[in-house]
């Protein structure tokens, strides 16, 4: 019964920062974010992290993931490929340099900077989708670009961290086997499989579900597509959020997904979204922060202009605007729960000194509560009539 109290705070707190932040023209997000941190260890400690939060947490971002899938533009993801495939790429080797280098200032060995550079490499744009969403952005040249550099981006963290365990002969496996590219087949398999569900799959399995008389029959069909590529993602080694966005771009294709996005919207957005962005606040405390403040001030600044300036310039170089490079830029800075995930694999196969784990986490949580302010600013510089039309 405990939870249930504590998921009656998570959302009233939710409910009402969201309309107070709101009502100041930002983004709800922003709100939501920061009651994790008022409810939980930081300020109030009311509210601390638990499995059953762990669970509507992944099942929340699992849901907003699918959820961008619904509502992407899949011929304007495959016009922006390359610009995505580039934002990734140098998204991926700016945080590795630039923290890799600063670990290494801070004293780290080697192997334990190229580390900490790899937790920071990944991306989690599961909050700029709600702040691109509200601003009605998301179907935009900027945010077709975002969608698509972070399902690269993600592939290739996941590659960098495969080669990092096996090549250092450290941590755990990262996919089925310990084979490094045995892991790298079994994932291009899942990639053909995921063409197989689109194609073919996906239209057949919708238009069977409405034939069953049951209550939410096509909603129930889409969450079962949906949560299969999630769980065979994270099988093979990718984040589960991959296997949830192409789920959603999969249900996108067929004449039904009107009507799941309007039921999923529901469940996901009255529940177990909101906690999602409540568990990542309560993971913030402030013990270190005097300790450690230098390298916690370093490590966000370069965590941060790293992953803007490649999503900046890179969407630049493909005949974006300025400011629509700058949302690109912004849109990447967030962390979340892809470093998480990182972070926690690096402690657990001690790959980095176990002193500095809360600052990495604390650093982790800046980026993504300073995500949606930056994105939020360049949004609202942008013009109203945003072109989706190629420069």
């Amino acid at each position: 019964m405990e939870f249930i109290g504590e998921l009656i705070l998570i959302l009233l707190a939710t409910s009402l920062l969201g309309q107070l932040f709101a009502r100041f023209n930002m983004p709800a997000v922003i709100g939501q974010l920061l009651s994790g941190i008022l409810l939980g260890p930081a300020i109030l400690n009311w509210v601390h992290p638990n499995d059953i939060i762990a669970i509507f947490s992944e099942f929340g971002v699992i849901l907003l993931m699918f959820l961008a899938g619904l509502e992407s533009d899949l011929d304007l993801l495959k016009k922006y490929f390359k610009l995505s495939f580039t934002v990734a790429a140098v998204g991926v080797i700016l945080p590795v340099i630039f923290m890799g280098v600063a670990s290494l200032a801070f004293g780290m060995k080697f192997l334990e900077a190229l580390f900490i550079g790899i937790v920071f490499a990944a991306t989690s744009v599961s909050i700029s989708v709600v702040v691109l969403q509200e601003a009605g952005k998301l179907h935009t040249r900027p945010g077709s670009a975002i969608l698509g550099a972070a399902v690269v981006d993600d592939i290739l963290a996941v590659i960098v961290l495969s080669l990092f365990t096996t090549f250092s002969h450290e941590g755990g496996k990262s996919g089925l086997t310990n084979n490094f590219f045995l892991n790298l087949l079994i994932e291009v398999v899942y990639f053909v499989g995921v063409w197989v569900i689109f194609k073919f799959v996906a239209p057949y399995f919708m238009k069977a579900a409405e034939r069953i008389d049951v209550n939410y029959s096509v909603v129930i069909a889409s969450l079962i597509l949906a949560l299969s590529m999630a769980w065979a993602a994270e099988l093979v080694g990718l984040s589960d959020v991959v296997g949830a966005f192409f789920g959603g771009l999969a249900i996108r294709q067929t004449p039904q997904f009107k009507e799941v996005n309007s039921s999923v919207s529901a469940i996901g957005y009255s529940i177990f979204i909101p906690v999602f962005f409540v568990d990542i606040g309560l993971s913030m405390t402030f013990a270190s922060l005097v300790k450690d403040l230098g390298f916690i001030i370093v490590m966000t600044i370069l965590a941060i202009f790293s992953k803007f300036w490649a999503g900046k310039y890179s969407s630049e170089i493909f005949g974006f605007t300025k400011n629509e490079g700058n949302i690109v830029g912004a849109g990447m800075i967030s962390r979340g729960e892809v470093a998480l995930i990182v972070a926690q694999i690096g402690i657990s196969n001690h790959l980095f000194p176990e002193d500095i784990y809360s600052s990495l986490i604390l650093v982790i949580i800046l980026t993504t509560v300073i995500s949606p302010f930056v994105l939020n600013h360049f949004i609202k510089s942008e013009p109203k009539n945003l072109s989706l039309k190629e420069n």
